[in-house]
Formats: structure tokens, sequence, C-alpha cells
């Protein structure tokens, strides 16, 4: 009996790592994101630039995300993600610090490649080290974390301010305990191998699902993050209960990942719950018109709503640990960063071309639509990931 409580400890050490490395990514991206807008604003800057700048994230995300798979064949995960938090550590130092804002344009670059290899490495890590009984679970805390840091960005924004060091060292010191952790001994990276194919595209064949979720994703989080506080505002709101909105609608994304992880595991059909849950979220957008004209309805549907949609890309990749390992696995989470960079990219401007043509209900039958043209992958594609 007395061996069982540091063997268990020993077991979940890795785990918690891991799941750290998630964290620190939200945090990094949803601290640097306002920061550097809003940096950019103080100096004058228009929004044309403040695009520009954004658009390096995701042209340092689709540079790197076709070479990782050979960089984790022929390094390792663990050294990748331990260069990859060292670049971040060090390109967050130097925002504050160099002459100009100009020098922000590679710097962005540079944190999107890390950022994104941060990812990848820490996430298909976990999900090959994860047994099938709990995978979904320990999958939807990643997730959770996820999304709880990309909260905290914001909230230590107001905690610190904005200006100065001291938000960029904050970040950076999170960082570096990250690099600590999965510095230590009982970090043990599967054994690097080599992906069976060689190109990302035959990839999107084997697990289409994956891919497409996470295009879904990213399309929606990008476009709710920009347009769902306008929309509330255009439906009479608030700013105050608009932002509160959001917040509302990101918690539930942190708080229902575990226990839907839970249920995940234990209905052993996956298909099915990817039915579900995109038709939930599916019939849950076209309540939105209904319920935004009373906050107190407003609330609890995007709180539940957000949990829902979220699970779907948990129960997605807990499929695919499930059926791929090693490099292959690393390629299938690098085609679905491509998928991530292209969502964001589309995302935002098909939600503004909704809005503009129906203010009032043009973002939920944006929404609506997306989730179920998802929804119909799992129904005919029944043997795909």
């Amino acid at each position: 009996m007395s061996h069982s409580a540091p063997s268990s400890t020993l077991l979940r050490l890795p785990v918690l790592s891991l799941v750290s490395v998630g964290m620190i990514f939200g945090l990094t991206y949803g601290l640097s994101t306002p920061l550097l807008t809003f940096s950019l604003l103080d100096h004058g800057y228009g929004p044309h630039l403040i695009a520009a700048l954004a658009m390096m994230h995701g042209v340092g995300v689709l540079g790197i995300a076709p070479f990782l798979p050979r960089l984790a064949g022929w390094a390792g995960p663990r050294k990748v993600l331990l260069v990859a938090l060292a670049c971040t550590a060090v390109t967050l130092v130097l925002f504050p610090i160099v002459p100009s804002v100009w020098f922000w344009f590679p710097l962005r670059l540079v944190l999107g490649m890390a950022t994104e290899s941060m990812l990848i490495m820490s996430e298909s890590w976990l999900n090959q080290s994860t047994d099938d009984s709990n995978r979904t679970r320990t999958m939807g805390l990643y997730s959770a974390l996820m999304s709880s840091g990309f909260a905290a960005g914001p909230v230590l924004l107001t905690l610190v301010g904005r200006h100065g060091m001291a938000p960029f060292a904050i970040c950076t010191v999170f960082v570096l305990a990250a690099f600590t952790l999965v510095s230590m001994p009982w970090m043990h990276a599967p054994r690097p191998e080599r992906p069976a194919h060689s190109g990302l595209w035959r990839y999107i064949g084997l697990a289409p699902i994956a891919i497409c979720v996470t295009l879904l994703m990213a399309m929606l989080e990008a476009a709710s993050s920009a347009f769902l506080p306008l929309y509330a505002l255009h439906m009479g709101w608030t700013e105050r209960q608009a932002t509160l909105l959001l917040s509302v609608m990101l918690l539930g994304a942190i708080v229902l990942q575990t226990p839907l992880g839970w249920l995940a595991d234990r209905l052993k059909n996956p298909r099915a719950l990817l039915i579900g849950l995109g038709t939930a979220s599916t019939l849950g957008a076209l309540l939105w018109p209904a319920a935004i004209s009373t906050p107190a309805l407003a609330y609890p549907l995007l709180f539940i709503w957000d949990g829902l949609f979220a699970a779907l890309y948990t129960v997605a990749m807990s499929v695919v640990g499930s059926r791929f390992s090693g490099g292959d696995l690393v390629s299938v989470y690098a085609a679905t960063s491509l998928a991530w960079g292209l969502g964001s990219f589309a995302g935002p401007g098909m939600a503004g071309s909704s809005m503009a043509f129906s203010p009032a209900s043009g973002l939920p039958l944006f929404v609506a639509c997306a989730c179920g043209l998802f929804t119909l992958l799992p129904v005919f594609l029944k043997n795909r990931a």
C-alpha cells in the first residue's frame, strides 16, 4: 500500500506537465493578441496594420506545420517541445525591448511557429501516451486548461496593466515553468517514428473528420471572438453585457470538457456522440435569436452551447489518438494545424458577410450552417477518423 501513492503520482506527473503546456499555449495567445493590438493603437496605427500583424501568427503556423512530423521523427517530441518553449520565452522578452514595432512582424511569425509547435507536440504526445479507457477525459482536461489559458490572458492584462515589461515578463515566467516541467526526468517521450506517408495531404484523407472539426473550431472561434459582442450590441446589449456574454461562453468550454470527456469514455460510440454534439450545436445556434433578447436565457444558452461545441474537438481527437500513433499521429496533428490556420483566416470574413446580410440573424445562421454541414460527415463517413 505504501508504494501505490508514489506510483500513482509518477504516472500523473507527465500528464500534468503536458496539460500545463496546453495552458501556456492558451495564455501566450490570449495575452499577446490583445496586448499587441492595443499597443499598435497606442502608436497610432489603424486596423489594417493590426490585421497584418495578426496574420503573421497564421503565416508562422502554416509555415512550420508541414515540417513538424519530420522534425519530431528526427529529434523526438521532447526536444522539439523544449526548443519551442525556449523560442516562445525569448520572443516574448524581445517584444517590449525592440526599437520599432516593425520588428514585431518577424517576432509574431516566430511566435506563431513556436506556439504551434508547442501545441502539436504536447497534444500528440499526450494523446499517444493516454490509455483508451480515459483518453477522451484526459484530452478534455487538456482542452479545458487550454481554454483557461485563453481566458487568463485578458485577466492578466487587467491585473498588471498592458504597459511596460510586466505582462510579457509574467507570461515568460509561466513559459519557463512549463519548460522546467518538460525537462524533468519523469518526461519519457514516445520513441521517435517517421510518418508512414510523406505528404500531409494523405492524412487529410485518412482523418477527414478530425481535419474538418479543427477547421470548424477555428472558423467559429475566430468569428465568435470578433462578432459575438457586436451581435449582442446590435441587439441592444450594453458593452459590459456583451463582453460578459463572450466570457460566459468561453467558461462553458472550460467547465464542461472534463465531464463530457468522462461521459464519452463510457459511451464507447464516438461516432454517435459526434452526431449528437453536432446536432445540438446546430439547434443551439438557431436558438440564439430567440434567447438574445433576454440575458437570463442567453447566458446559460451560450454557456451550454460552447461546452457542447468544444467537445466536438475533444471527441474527434481522442478517436485520432486511438487509431494513429508515432509519426502518423504527429502528421495528423500537423494537418489539423493547417486546417486551423485556414479556418482562422476564413471565419471572421464569412461571419462579417453574414452579419452584413442580416444583422439580427446572420451570425446564428452562419454558425448553425457550419455546424450542420460538419454533422453530415460522421453520418456518411462511418469508418473514418
